[in-house]
């Protein structure tokens, strides 16, 4: 199983971290041979929200086939409109079985055409600009996650963190999504 987090400049720390810290932590605990890496559009250092730098693993010109796309939230205004970024999440809407999105990483899957009227959500502060800018999406509020196969979409910051645990429900069990909070010292969603 090979899981991709996408990050640009000005993405939420929490955002990105968060799914990989339950990703890996089930990778641990569960014994799975997953491979969890950052992907960015390319190898460069990465500035995030708060000044944090950060060294992706690959770019989007080299990059592992994945699983899983994750697409994190934070100040997207001026990233979710790149066209080579778009045109790469496009070519994977193709090739991976899942994509997700944390936060405002769902205007990139929106941007990008490919959710096609699926539901979604994002954080609470960005419902309205979805509906308004993606009339045809069905956006829906108070939720942490949305489940409009083969997409996941959720809330924003910390409702990356309960998506990634219902992934893990979904890619191995409940008991070992059960596990990594525990292990995380995280209560565990309902899944």
């Amino acid at each position: 199983m090979k899981i991709g987090i996408f990050i640009y400049p000005e993405a939420e720390v929490l955002d990105f971290a968060g799914p990989f810290e339950v990703l890996s932590t089930a990778k641990r605990v569960g014994d799975k041979p997953w491979q969890v890496f950052l992907i960015a559009k390319d190898k460069n250092a990465v500035k995030v929200r708060g000044g944090m730098q950060v060294l992706p693993d690959y770019s989007i010109h080299n990059h592992p086939e994945m699983d899983i796309l994750i697409l994190v939230g934070g100040d997207h205004t001026n990233a979710y409109k790149d066209l080579a970024t778009l045109t790469w999440i496009q070519e994977q809407s193709t090739k991976v079985n899942q994509i997700t999105s944390v936060c405002t990483g769902v205007f990139f899957l929106a941007e990008s055409g490919i959710l096609n009227g699926a539901r979604v959500t994002t954080h609470w502060e960005d419902i309205a600009e979805l509906k308004e800018s993606y009339p045809e999406l069905d956006v829906v509020g108070d939720v942490r996650w949305v489940e409009h196969s083969p997409f996941v979409t959720s809330g924003g910051i910390s409702a990356g963190i309960d998506m990634s645990l219902f992934l893990v429900s979904k890619l191995a069990d409940k008991s070992l999504a059960e596990k990594t909070a525990r292990q995380m010292e995280y209560p565990c969603p309902p899944l």
